[in-house]
């Protein structure tokens, strides 16, 4: 079946089999994409205030050639997205404040944000990743706590360790691209997406457009890095954490 979606594939993108092709796509759902939203959650932006200066921006920007974004990690069979958009946006802004590039713990809010509804490799969110962050007063460094692709309920956070911390954070209105590209024009943002067609599945290169694409059936989250322009299409340029190949 999938070998059938990849050569028959139509679309202004490429596909190409790779490592998920022994899955079917339910499987390769279940456990890549583990973006969990509470029942009842409401995504507050009230607190939100477009950043100045973002009226005139450039047609492209990548946050990778400012030095603000780590290599692509990899999260293995286990649903951590939601922690590794979580350590991709505060990595950002870590670099933007001190001018260091600091490597933060991915296992950290996995084994510790548990009181804040996440839930390991079975899903969580990155807000309550931030909450957990920010009621911790940090998150430790990668190197002092290594990923592990399991679950755990053995907290060990050391503040000895401490990467980055953060004083609050705030929700972009959900929808508004347009606030989207303010903020991103000052940093890394987690973002959530609906990352469960096959063709996200397979996808190869190209900008990737899915006609199915939901903005509200969100399961996988990523961090927006920049954007750009190819062949008239504006496009947002996204970190994974599926491993740099």
């Amino acid at each position: 079946v999938n070998l059938d979606f990849v050569e028959n594939f139509n679309g202004t993108f490429k596909v190409a089999m790779n490592k998920f092709g022994d899955m079917t796509n339910e499987e390769f759902r279940q456990q890549y994409n583990g973006l969990r939203v509470p029942e009842g959650y409401v995504h507050d932006s009230s607190m939100y205030v477009r950043p100045v200066g973002t009226e005139q921006l450039a047609s492209s920007m990548d946050w990778r050639t400012k030095g603000a974004v780590t290599p692509v990690k990899n999260q293995q069979q286990c649903g951590s997205c939601w922690s590794f958009s979580t350590t991709g946006s505060m990595e950002g802004c870590h670099f933007l404040a001190t001018n260091k590039l600091v490597s933060l713990s991915e296992k950290n809010l996995m084994d510790c944000s548990w009181s804040q509804g996440n839930m390991g490799c079975n899903g969580g969110l990155m807000t309550a990743a931030m909450q957990y962050i920010k009621s911790n007063n940090g998150i430790d460094t990668e190197s002092s706590y290594p990923y592990q692709p399991v679950s755990s309920h053995d907290c060990r956070y050391k503040s000895s360790n401490r990467g980055a911390q953060i004083g609050s954070f705030t929700n972009v209105p959900s929808g508004s691209e347009a606030d989207l590209l303010s903020t991103a024009a000052k940093g890394p943002v987690s973002v959530a997406i609906d990352a469960s067609h096959s063709s996200f599945q397979f996808y190869s290169s190209g900008v990737y457009y899915e006609s199915a694409c939901s903005s509200q059936r969100l399961d996988h989250g990523v961090l927006a890095i920049g954007w750009g322009v190819d062949s008239g299409s504006d496009y947002w340029l996204v970190k994974n954490s599926w491993g740099a190949d």
